[in-house]
């Protein structure tokens, strides 16, 4: 087993740096990943050698797939103890990045899906580069955008949100920042030395990314911009497919066949989720809301379907239960989405404030 650390985490040049470092897992998150670098973000938040914080990967492949989906659908399968731990960590870092007092600036080189997005959507700044991939895949596979996607899906211009969250749609660095998704974009031959003139001055940050910056192309979203805000806002998962089966265009089609191939109960958790997070009224608020959420999907036969067709067989068939949109009803909904018993909730409080790991560590 290697010895290498899932996250190295250190002080170099002013900055607090945090680099995943699981390649040959596309440095997809796990609990201890999570722990890592919520506690580095602790220790930093009063430490006057950090200036900002940066957030990056090892190896040519990047930035982040996603989470652990193999090991939550066997604890999901199971009593669910792990797969919770998971989430409680994860959307713990989560809120700790979207409120962090210091500047963080995610690099973004490569696929950002996932739990990938959920600590790079926070950041004061996301670069991406032509390598970018971003999306939110998980009605692919029976779960839900999460990790704050209630939060920010919703508050993207018109229904785009809604798009991504119920097709998993996949952008480039164009369309990321015709969203707002991404802040900048540098070329990937000139990130090493971007990142090498940031160590040497953080104070420098804006400068550089100002003089790194490049022109990412035309965005390939911005002509579906009028249809999507006309077909995906409708008031539920089953008038958006019937406006795109009426559409009949070859874009909407699309939409359509794509719409086919998700998990109903995922769409309809997805489309509760966005409609009642664009309301909420802070990330925290959202970030309970998801656990309980995901606390209970994570147990579902429909879940460890999606993952078994997609991610362990990989015969993309999946057999969904609930198999219809007509049998996921308002019930099943209000079961996933109600409150925990009062000491399952989630907190955003981590162990390590409150124990042997205090802010003030170094």
């Amino acid at each position: 087993m290697s010895e290498d650390p899932p996250v190295i985490a250190r002080v170099e040049g002013g900055w607090g740096r945090l680099t995943l470092n699981r390649p040959a897992a596309l440095h997809a998150l796990n609990t201890q990943m999570c722990q890592i670098m919520a506690e580095a973000l602790l220790a930093w938040r009063k430490n006057p050698a950090v200036e900002a914080v940066m957030l990056d990967h090892t190896g040519a492949r990047g930035f982040c797939a996603g989470g652990d989906i193999r090991m939550i659908m066997e604890s999901g399968a199971q009593d669910g103890l792990a797969a919770r731990a998971f989430f409680a960590e994860e959307y713990r870092l989560n809120a700790l990045l979207f409120g962090y007092e210091k500047p963080v600036v995610a690099l973004m080189d490569g696929v950002v899906m996932g739990g990938g997005v959920g600590i790079s959507t926070p950041a004061t700044y996301r670069v991406a580069t032509e390598r970018t991939v971003f999306a939110m895949p998980e009605t692919g596979i029976g779960l839900f955008p999460d990790v704050g996607g209630g939060w920010f899906l919703p508050r993207l211009v018109g229904e785009t949100g809604m798009w991504l969250a119920l097709t998993g749609a996949r952008l480039k660095a164009a369309d990321c920042l015709l969203l707002g998704l991404a802040t900048d974009y540098v070329p990937q031959a000139e990130m090493d030395a971007l990142k090498t003139q940031l160590l040497a001055d953080a104070g420098a940050l804006d400068t550089l990314l100002t003089e790194r910056e490049a022109d990412a192309g035309e965005p390939s979203l911005a002509r579906h911009r009028g249809d999507i805000d006309r077909l995906f806002g409708a008031e539920s998962v089953e008038a958006i497919l019937g406006a795109l089966e009426a559409d009949g265009g070859e874009w909407a089609l699309a939409q359509l066949a794509t719409l086919r191939t998700k998990s109903p109960q995922a769409m309809k958790v997805a489309f509760r989720q966005l409609r009642q997070g664009r309301d909420m009224q802070s990330f925290e608020a959202e970030m309970a809301v998801e656990y309980r959420i995901a606390s209970r999907v994570c147990t579902t036969a429909d879940f460890r379907e999606g993952v078994r067709a997609v991610i362990v067989d990989k015969d993309n068939a999946p057999r969904w239960d609930p198999p219809t949109l007509a049998q996921v009803t308002e019930q099943r909904l209000d079961a996933i989405f109600e409150p925990l018993p009062e000491d399952d909730e989630w907190t955003p409080v981590h162990t390590n404030e409150a124990g042997a790991h205090g802010e003030g560590q170094e």
